[in-house]
């Protein structure tokens, strides 16, 4: 696959990847699935993922399987990735690619003995990758890049047509009318979704007084609201409430929903406004015309993947940072993007969905 020495036996062999944490690297990593389907149409591919991850999967047509690694994020359990390994070894995996750069993350595919195991140098993994890849980040400025070349020869044009390759989640029609029921959505007018949380901290989190700003405009408009995200997004996501006087335009679903629910939603609403966060890409991911807030990182690295996608970020000598907190103390890259500079992308995404 990866190498000369590649031969006919490999043609139906399956390929283990090694897949991501996170959920918007989850999404982003779609381009490899891609990819590996566009050049092995026959060959399995499986995802190793973390639970917090794994149902992703079933919402992407080129993975044949998703299989659960049960470790906490950053845990070892080095005897379990043993005996995990150990017995995947059976289903005669002949490649495996490793996209997050630990160490921990290459244990598996050494452990259950796939021949060639692909991934970017990382935490000095010479001994558990034997096609290592070094990472020229001018060359492979965004993490899709860097993504989309491990499914090719390391021999290959690294610059390759990404835009081919771009993550499209499914949806389940009937699931999205289930949930409209169940949470009483309401489906006579425009809805626009606010995704206030962040996972990595709180210098990607716009302030909760400015989503709040921007629910209110929109409900003044004639539209509903909905606030979604994960357990750890509820207290952000009760501020922006509170602030909002407790309109019932503005429905909370934040920590009511699983990541499915969320994808199914996202894909219904007229648009959304959401931090560089996993919900943002599965925004993008489903079509969802997408106002993203930027503040320590940077859409270089990990855009929106639409092209109804917008970008605001408030130019700064001091970002971007990509620091969970800001260094300074001030989160004037976030702070100081006002909603009067987002709200007329939003509007103008809402009008669309009105007509």
């Amino acid at each position: 696959m990866f190498s000369p020495e590649t031969n006919q036996d490999d043609e139906a062999a399956g390929i283990l990847v090694v897949g991501p944490a996170w959920v918007g690297d989850m999404v982003m990593s779609q381009v490899l699935y891609k990819r590996l389907r566009h050049r092995f149409p026959d060959r399995p591919i499986d995802v190793l993922l973390p639970r917090a991850t794994l149902p992703l999967v079933s919402r992407m047509a080129e993975v044949s399987r998703g299989v659960m690694m049960d470790a906490a994020h950053g845990e070892l359990r080095l005897s379990y990735r043993y005996g995990l390994g150990r017995r995947l070894s059976e289903n005669g995996y002949q490649d495996a690619i490793v996209l997050p750069g630990s160490l921990k993350s290459a244990l598996l595919p050494a452990f259950a003995g796939i021949p060639r195991r692909t991934g970017f140098l990382g935490e000095y993994r010479y001994f558990l990758l034997n096609d290592v890849r070094f990472l020229n980040e001018k060359l492979l400025p965004r993490m899709i890049d860097r993504f989309l070349v491990l499914a090719d020869p390391p021999t290959a044009d690294p610059v390759c047509a990404v835009d081919d390759y771009l993550p499209q989640l499914m949806t389940d029609a009937d699931h999205q009318a289930e949930l409209a029921v169940r949470f009483s959505i309401p489906t006579d007018k425009s809805l626009l979704a606010l995704c206030p949380g962040a996972e990595f901290g709180e210098a990607k989190r716009w302030p909760a007084d400015h989503f709040a700003n921007i629910a209110k405009r929109a409900v003044l408009a004639g539209n509903s609201v909905l606030i979604l995200g994960g357990p750890g997004d509820v207290k952000i996501a009760e501020t922006v409430v509170e602030k909002c006087g407790a309109d019932p335009r503005v429905i909370n679903l934040t920590g009511e929903t699983t990541l499915l629910d969320v994808v199914d939603i996202l894909a219904f609403c007229s648009s959304a406004v959401c931090n560089d966060s996993g919900l943002m890409h599965i925004a993008a991911a489903v079509g969802t015309p997408l106002v993203a807030v930027y503040g320590s990182t940077t859409p270089s690295f990990t855009p929106p993947l639409d092209a109804n996608a917008t970008v605001i970020a408030k130019e700064m000598p001091c970002r971007p940072c990509f620091k969970r907190t800001c260094p300074l103390e001030h989160m004037e890259c976030l702070r100081g993007l006002k909603p009067e500079q987002v709200w007329p992308e939003v509007d103008r995404r809402l009008q669309v969905g009105q007509r």
